[in-house]
C-alpha cells in the first residue's frame, strides 16, 4: 500500500490517539522488524515491514467508513431494550468493528457516518475541531431575515455561552406551505422550511435554537457533514461505503478541524 508514517499506523493498529502513540513509543516496546523504534516519524510500509508492540505483531487492516440514511423511529447505540437501533440495519461483513461517528435523536433521519477506525473519529467528535453539519428543517412558525442574523450572531439556549455562528437558509414559507401546515397539525398556517449549517454539537442544538426564535421543530434531517453530502439514492435505512475521495475528505477534516466560515 506504500509508505507511511510509524505514528499513523500505530494511531490505527493500537486505536490510540496521537498523545497515546508518543507515550507507547516513548516506553521502548515499538519494534520494526525486530528493531526497537523511537521515532514517530519513521516511514514504514504496512505490507512489508514487520511492526510489533512489546513483541506483539501488529497488523495493518484497511478502515472501513459507511455512509448510513438513518431513518426516524431508531436510536444511534449499539443496542437498545425499547428501540431498534442504527446497527440493526448494518449487515456489512465487519459490522461487529463498526460504531456510529457521533449520534442523531430518536426522530431526526439523514445522515450517519460508521466506522472501526477510532482515532479519526474521536478528533472528528472533538468539540475543538469545528465539523460543519447542515440539516433540512421544517418548523412550525415563520422565520424571517431577522432569525438569519440572529443565528449568525449566536443563539442564547440557556447554557453559559451562546451558540457558535451558525448559517441559516429560508427555502419555503408562507401560503404555498399549506399542506405542510395540516401535516404539522399547525393551525396557524405559518410552517417554514430551512437549511442549517452548525459547527458544534450541543444536546437538542438545532431544536433548542429554533425554539428561542418562536418556532417549534417538526422534522429535522442532516444532509450534509465534513463536507460530505448525504448520497440522495439511499433510501431511510440503507448505507453504502464511502469512496475513497470521500474517506480522504473526513481525513482531512480530521486533521485540520474542519473549516467555520460561512
Amino acid at each position: 500500500m506504500g509508505a507511511m508514517r510509524l505514528d499513523k499506523f500505530l494511531e490505527k493498529t493500537l486505536q490510540e490517539s496521537r498523545s497515546g502513540v508518543k507515550k507507547e513509543l516513548k516506553k521502548g516496546i515499538i519494534s520494526v522488524n525486530g528493531e526497537p523504534e523511537l521515532h514517530p516519524e519513521r516511514k514504514i510500509d504496512p505490507d512489508v515491514d514487520r511492526v510489533s508492540a512489546g513483541g506483539r505483531p501488529l497488523i495493518w487492516e484497511k478502515s472501513v467508513w459507511l455512509m448510513l440514511h438513518k431513518p426516524g423511529g431508531c436510536v444511534t447505540a449499539a443496542e437498545d431494550a425499547g428501540h431498534r437501533t442504527v446497527m440493526d440495519y448494518i449487515d456489512h461483513p465487519r459490522r461487529a468493528e463498526l460504531f456510529p461517528v457521533g449520534r442523531l435523536d430518536l426522530d431526526t433521519e439523514g445522515l450517519l457516518f460508521l466506522t472501526n477506525e477510532g482515532a479519526t473519529a474521536h478528533r472528528m467528535l472533538s468539540p475543538s475541531h469545528h465539523v460543519e453539519k447542515t440539516y433540512f428543517v421544517r418548523v412550525r412558525g415563520e422565520l424571517t431575515d431577522a432569525d438569519v442574523r440572529a443565528f449568525a450572531e449566536g443563539i442564547d439556549i440557556g447554557e453559559k455561552k451562546k451558540t457558535l455562528p451558525a448559517e441559516l437558509r429560508i427555502l419555503r414559507s408562507g401560503a404555498d406551505m399549506a399542506d405542510e401546515a395540516r401535516d404539522a397539525d399547525c393551525p396557524s398556517g405559518k410552517v417554514t422550511e430551512a437549511e442549517v449549517t452548525i459547527c458544534e454539537g450541543k444536546f437538542h442544538q438545532i431544536k433548542r435554537m429554533f425554539a428561542r426564535q418562536g418556532c417549534e421543530v417538526v422534522y429535522l434531517k442532516r444532509i450534509r457533514m465534513a463536507g460530505i453530502t448525504l448520497d440522495e439514492k439511499l433510501a431511510p435505512g440503507r448505507w453504502r461505503e464511502l469512496t475513497k475521495e470521500e474517506t480522504e475528505r473526513l481525513h482531512t477534516y480530521a486533521e485540520t478541524g474542519g473549516s467555520s466560515d460561512f
